[in-house]
């Protein structure tokens, strides 16, 4: 939605590696949000570039051509997540692609816990979105999280500064971890643990008690 909203279109001397070869129909042609067109097009099905068969069993089709790892992106949920785990993925990536399709779509730090006690350990599970400071670090990697992903930062520094960018923005992250990890008490990652974290529903909970 937000792409529709501010009418994102590629410059005319960009393009879009990823799909080169592919038959993109109208998204090329488009004036408005090519992106949002790609995603979406719910009015007409047949500008629509999803595969709407697409389904649970296609990650074992996928595991059937690679040895990759596969990691499921996009899961927010507990059902998701089993039904991930179930499928055969080899992690989970917490996302809600930016947050840029769906309005008032949850943050992903606030889902995490959630997927992070659905998979019960049986598979990794990592968040992607909202990380700006070492503190979103620590915070997700005390709710369960086995790492992060970092985007937005990453490419406004290189975007700024290229590869030096892009060092300098990873090092600021690490040093404010370790800053946090010092300030929190923790030696090492293995030390940060869900007692450093009180989140909303923690404090509802605390109130019902009362």
């Amino acid at each position: 939605m937000l792409n529709q909203l501010c009418r994102f279109s590629l410059p005319q001397h960009l393009t879009l590696p990823n799909f080169e070869g592919l038959d993109l129909g109208t998204l090329e042609k488009t004036g408005a949000s090519g992106l949002a067109l790609y995603a979406s097009s719910q009015i007409d099905r047949s500008a629509s570039q999803i595969d709407r068969s697409l389904s649970w069993k296609d990650i074992k089709w996928l595991q059937t051509i690679t040895n990759l790892p596969i990691l499921v992106k996009g899961v927010m949920t507990a059902e998701d997540t089993r039904l991930a785990v179930q499928a055969g993925a080899a992690g989970i990536i917490v996302s809600n692609h930016g947050a840029r399709q769906l309005d008032y779509v949850p943050a992903t730090i606030s889902c995490l816990e959630e997927v992070v006690k659905a998979a019960r350990g049986q598979i990794p599970v990592f968040l992607d979105g909202g990380v700006r400071r070492g503190t979103d670090v620590f915070k997700a990697l005390a709710l369960g999280a086995s790492g992060i992903f970092i985007g937005r930062p990453v490419v406004y520094a290189l975007a700024v500064e290229g590869e030096a960018g892009v060092r300098k923005v990873l090092q600021m992250l690490r040093d404010e971890l370790e800053l946090t990890m010092s300030l929190a008490g923790c030696c090492s990652v293995k030390d940060i643990n869900r007692s450093y974290i009180q989140t909303e529903a923690d404090m509802f909970r605390a109130l019902s008690r009362l």
